[in-house]
């Protein structure tokens, strides 16, 4: 458990918003953190109107007209009300202009970088008005190429150029469509026509493990649209580019006799205006496209700046990808915090990352659960000073405690701060705090103004202080969250079937948590990862757990339940995946799988089948597709009862 206060000095302004909201809610705010920050996050819950302007004030927004107000509660049309209703902006010109406050300046460092390969050469580095410049550039370039107002789509790794052309797209008016660099030519033709894509920025090849992975060939089969491609290595392409398209170079070329390249008046917009179409992971039929607003980049910020403590002088890494949901709050939470983002162009599993990590004088790093297992396995940064690492982050899937305690070793022991949202959300709903003790693999509680209750399976929440697990149900009013979708029913996926609690709609987000004892939460996985064993309901993240624990040669393991073909109680299945160099027989694992759920879960669960894959299937941003293995294991049962 990890407590600091580091960045306590926060709470005096938020004390001073209080005051005016009575006496009984400042407790004992100035001497126990703790107590606190609960107050705190009640305060934020109750008070949205006096909080985010505090809040606004400490991050790089501004506004070319300001709102009338901060909360339009009357708003029936939304289940959450209208945030920030008459705002004019522009949130690429926030990330990029200087500020007196928080001390943002043209000269300090916005982005550093390394190719992968190029282990041993120094860091490069981009300052705040280098940056400004580029985006600027490109902004012009595409008001050459484009018409105002058209989808935009990056299919890249997330590089200093594919976060530049990201900016420009935004600062110049257009939309992004988030494309992540690992999807087949099908899915990227999928979300191509889903978002009404008129162009695409993409490489020839991608870089990764010393492989050269193409990229441009697989745009093409995708679609026939005007793709811009950048070199994967240097500055010449190495592939013939179809007619239509064109290389970095001849599209930069466009401004030659632009009298002012690298400068560009911001397009000003309705802050609800779109700005970002990113999807969700969409195993099957079309994937939902979730719309990014000027909302979400002010949202995610703000709970870095509240749970994480960024700010000027900070270096933050995550190895992730403008595709999914956390590469957009990396950026933003950078720019808006006035933090520098520091991206390796490469593998994040191999050495050269992590000496990236200690070179760039990394202080924020983010992981997700798999990539730390491989790290922790492959002894990959053994020797490595990540000594300036202040804190963690986690995401992505369920932490692993022991895995998380080598990571915190790598640091003098700092903290982890576990972090779960969605991309519908822009943000995380429940979340670690440097204010609070942290336990491994564990929430502290919700993230700021955010409420949720826990509800039990007919639908009625828990007390608030009660241990308890069920799914989750979210306060309707969350800045930042989803109004609509572009290809599906916004009401219907979101808040159609939830209860109502205290006159309000719950807004649907499909996680199973567990509060426990000690008050802290554990994420047990989604609600369609659950299973009846032996009448008793738990989650697939619970047996994982246990199972991961059984023996040394178990890299990760994935539990699911099926019913038998003809009926009767389902059964449970342990797919495991092993440890380079090791081999144990299937029997001998669910013996030792079997004991540990007994011993450490309920006497009642007994493990049937153990099947030994070489890898899981998953989504392309990584997370673990039970569903599949389930229904593979359903078609299994299907064939042999037809026999």
């Amino acid at each position: 458990m990890f407590s600091n206060v580091r960045h306590q000095a926060k709470l005096t302004n938020l004390g001073r918003a209080m005051e005016i909201h009575g006496p009984k809610l400042l407790g004992s705010l100035y001497n126990d953190p703790i107590t606190s920050i609960n107050l705190f996050h009640k305060f934020s819950v109750q008070h949205p109107e006096a909080y985010w302007p505090i809040v606004l004030k400490e991050l790089s927004v501004v506004f070319h007209e300001a709102p009338k107000c901060i909360l339009e509660r009357n708003d029936k049309s939304k289940q959450g009300g209208t945030w920030l209703p008459g705002s004019l902006l522009n949130i690429a010109e926030c990330c990029l202009q200087p500020m007196s406050h928080p001390r943002k300046q043209d000269d300090s460092v916005a982005i550093v970088w390394r190719d992968e390969g190029c282990d041993d050469s120094s860091v490069n580095h981009m300052t705040l008005k280098e940056f400004r410049e580029q985006v600027m550039l490109v902004a012009n370039a595409l008001g050459a190429t484009f018409s105002k107002g058209d989808a935009i789509a990056i299919d890249m790794p997330m590089t200093v150029h594919a976060v530049i052309i990201y900016l420009a797209i935004v600062l110049a008016g257009f939309v992004v469509v988030s494309i992540a660099d690992s999807f087949a030519a099908r899915e990227i033709a999928t979300r191509l026509r889903v978002s009404n894509t008129k162009g695409i920025f993409t490489q020839d090849y991608i870089v990764r493990g010393g492989k050269k992975v193409p990229l441009y060939s697989k745009v093409v089969e995708a679609s026939p649209l005007k793709a811009i491609v950048l070199p994967g290595i240097g500055n010449n392409l190495s592939i013939q580019l179809r007619e239509q398209d064109l290389s970095w170079k001849d599209f930069l070329s466009s401004v030659d006799r632009h009298p002012r390249p690298n400068y560009y008046d911001p397009d000003y917009r309705p802050v609800d205006s779109i700005i970002n179409i990113l999807f969700s992971s969409g195993t099957t039929g079309d994937p939902k496209a979730i719309p990014w607003t000027q909302l979400p980049p002010i949202r995610c910020a703000a709970e870095i700046w509240a749970h994480i403590d960024l700010k000027v002088g900070d270096v933050f890494c995550w190895p992730t990808n403008l595709g999914w949901v956390m590469g957009p709050i990396l950026m933003f939470a950078c720019f808006l915090n006035g933090a520098t983002l520091a991206i390796y162009h490469g593998s994040p599993l191999g050495r050269g990352f992590g000496k990236f990590v200690q070179d760039a004088g990394v202080t924020v790093l983010g992981t997700v659960p798999s990539l730390v297992k491989a790290w922790k396995s492959a002894n990959g940064v053994d020797g490595l000073d990540w000594t300036k690492i202040r804190l963690f982050c986690s995401t992505g899937e369920a932490s692993n405690v022991d895995d998380d305690l080598w990571l915190s070793s790598k640091s003098y022991y700092n903290p982890i701060i576990e972090c779960c949202g969605g991309t519908e959300l822009g943000s995380s709903y429940i979340q670690g705090s440097l204010l609070q003790p942290q336990a491994f693999g564990t929430f502290s509680g919700a993230s700021m103004t955010t409420g949720f209750v826990i509800l039990d399976e007919h639908g009625i929440p828990y007390p608030d202080d009660q241990p308890c697990v069920g799914e989750v149900g979210l306060f309707p009013l969350y800045l930042g969250a989803t109004d609509r979708l572009l290809n599906a029913d916004h009401d219907e996926v979101y808040f159609r079937g939830m209860p109502m609690y205290k006159g309000m709609q719950l807004r649907r987000h499909g996680d199973i948590i567990k509060r426990t004892v000690g008050g802290y939460y554990i994420v047990q996985g989604r609600a369609d990862d659950t299973m009846n064993l032996g009448g008793i309901k738990t989650s697939s993240v619970e047996i994982e757990r246990v199972c991961d624990r059984a023996d040394e040669s178990i890299l990760e393991t994935a539990a699911i339940s099926v019913a038998p073909v003809g009926g009767g109680p389902e059964v449970l299945i342990i797919f495991v995946v092993l440890k380079k160099g090791f081999n144990i027989q299937p029997d001998k694992l669910k013996m030792k799988f079997h004991k540990a759920v007994q011993s450490n879960l309920n006497p009642l669960f007994k493990v049937s089948v153990v099947k030994i894959v070489p890898e899981f299937p998953r989504t392309a941003s990584n997370k673990l597709l039970r569903r599949v293995l389930r229904d593979q294991v359903r078609h299994e049962l299907s064939v042999r009862s037809r026999m």
